[in-house]
């Protein structure tokens, strides 16, 4: 049957013609109704298996030691012994970069503690440094030779092998140094009598000898007497007050020889004259010789008892502030900035200088305010008039308050305007024994607020240091009793606040810090 090209239908020879199909002519109507392929893998999808079967053995190949050794540790362990035999073989039997025998023998028993290849391996190292100890003991190399004795020991080598060859190494270096001229040279140095110092003192060169000779008799002896005048030294200066010189002497001859005969007794000197000097400095600060006290507070930290030396400086830095606010009561105000000065210097964070501040600041203030509008001819008058309400207000029991008509404020309104006049410094020692007992009664009462306000009028009146620092301890240590009650009474923010009262008070108080951490531990969170 011819074909229908053109899709207009098809001849059948006797003049007629199947009808075509138009523009479906031409269409193969069976492989369309066949189901077709989602995918024709075969003519597709072989290029990119290809590709990731050539990436995955590129992963293999670039990480085939890691994966090994993730897979199979013994395998690394292996390689690492065999690394660790071929640097054996080598002579590095040990580096700070861990390719010596030492350390990857190590490392190889590390990832495979259950061979004992890597342990025999160790073994091996160490009878190597052993034998190359020998050898560099032989050819002189000193230096060689103590590393690989070092590296023996390190190894666990038996110590009888190891002293021969120090042994040995010793005798050669005795020989190499010259000890007949070292030993002269110490004795000239102790004859001179350079004992220490650098290497060519008595002790440091007797000590190279006996390094090298233990036994030598003339070393033995000369550093027993370079030892026995070191300490006699010592002593003499101790005797002239020398603590610091004395201390250093003291530590150096216990560094050559602890064991000494002289050292237990003038270490004992040493510890009296210490005690000695904390008592003379108590003694000079209660006294209100604060310029002495820090003399000797320094003496001690020059002798290398800090701690003390701390301690003392910031209970004189107090003395200094306190000083400071009773010389603001009286106006006088140069030396009171001295007096800060000289409390700034030893303590300037301490609250007790940072409180003289604001109140020689309030003084100025009040002097500025009251005397210089004071003509001269009323001042008397003026002042003859507040010592007598001082008086009244005393009689009537109002010593600190109220405010502005207390006995405490009419005497200081009349200081300030006449702080040189006998009748004003007759009722300040007059009212300062007023301003104890009422110290005393807000202690004895537990009321504490009164017992502070007293204790800033004592603070304006008085002029005995001591006196002042033992009224400040007292009081500080009331508010740590007061915050210990609060503490056991789960009152944190109460024994917070009484912390905070009994440091702003005396930042030295004992116990202070002990209570500090309390606090901080029942206040930290709970896991």
């Amino acid at each position: 049957m011819p074909d229908d090209p053109d899709g207009h239908g098809t001849d059948l020879g006797d003049g007629r013609r199947e009808p075509g199909m138009g523009p479906l002519a031409g269409l193969d109507f069976a492989r369309r109704a066949r189901p077709r392929p989602v995918l024709d893998t075969h003519g597709r999808w072989w290029p990119w298996l290809l590709a990731c079967a050539l990436l995955l053995a590129v992963l293999v190949v670039v990480f085939r030691t890691p994966l090994a050794d993730w897979l199979w540790p013994q395998t690394r362990a292996q390689a690492l012994r065999a690394q660790a035999a071929q640097a054996l073989a080598q002579g590095r039997l040990t580096a700070a970069d861990g390719s010596g025998a030492r350390e990857l023998y190590a490392a190889a028993l590390a990832m495979d503690p259950d061979r004992d290849e890597a342990r025999a391996g160790l073994a091996q190292v160490a009878e190597a440094a052993l034998a190359q100890a020998r050898q560099a003991t032989a050819q002189d190399r000193f230096a060689d030779a103590h590393a690989s004795l070092q590296l023996a020991r390190a190894l666990s080598v038996p110590r009888a092998d190891v002293a021969a060859v120090a042994t040995e190494l010793r005798k050669r270096e005795a020989a190499h140094a010259g000890i007949p001229g070292l030993l002269a040279q110490a004795e000239a140095a102790r004859e001179a009598g350079r004992l220490t110092g650098d290497d060519t003192a008595a002790l440091p060169l007797y000590r190279r000898i006996l390094a090298l000779q233990p036994e030598n008799t003339r070393a033995l002896e000369g550093r027993e007497d370079a030892l026995g005048e070191l300490l006699q030294q010592a002593r003499a200066q101790l005797r002239e007050g020398k603590l610091a010189e004395a201390t250093a002497a003291i530590a150096a001859a216990r560094d050559f020889d602890p064991g000494h005969v002289d050292l237990p007794d003038t270490q004992a000197r040493l510890n009296e004259e210490l005690d000695d000097v904390r008592r003379t400095a108590a003694n000079d600060l209660r006294g209100g010789r604060l310029e002495r006290a820090v003399e000797h507070y320094r003496l001690l930290a020059e002798a290398g008892q800090q701690a003390d030396a701390d301690a003392g400086l910031q209970r004189v830095a107090a003395a200094w502030a306190h000083r400071a606010e009773t010389l603001a009561g009286d106006f006088r105000f140069a030396a009171a900035d001295a007096a800060l000065d000289q409390a700034r210097a030893l303590a300037p964070e301490m609250a007790a200088v940072s409180e003289a501040e604001h109140r020689i600041a309030r003084a100025q203030q009040a002097h500025a305010r009251l005397g210089s509008q004071v003509p001269p001819r009323e001042r008397g008058r003026r002042v003859a008039r507040l010592l007598a309400e001082a008086r009244e207000a005393e009689a009537r029991g109002d010593l600190l308050d109220p405010p502005g008509d207390s006995a405490f404020d009419k005497l200081r309104a009349a200081r300030a305007i006449a702080p040189d006049d006998p009748a004003v410094r007759k009722a300040t020692a007059h009212l300062l024994p007023a301003a104890k007992q009422c110290f005393e009664r807000g202690l004895s009462a537990n009321n504490l607020g009164l017992a502070r306000a007293c204790f800033d009028a004592r603070v304006a009146l008085e002029t005995d240091a001591a006196a002042l620092a033992s009224a400040r301890r007292r009081l500080a240590g009331r508010w740590l009793a007061i915050g210990d009650e609060r503490l056991g009474a789960g009152e944190l923010r109460g024994a917070s606040a009484a912390l905070a009262s009994a440091r702003a008070l005396d930042p030295a108080t004992p116990g202070l810090d002990d209570f500090d951490r309390r606090i901080r531990a029942a206040t930290a969170p709970q896991r």
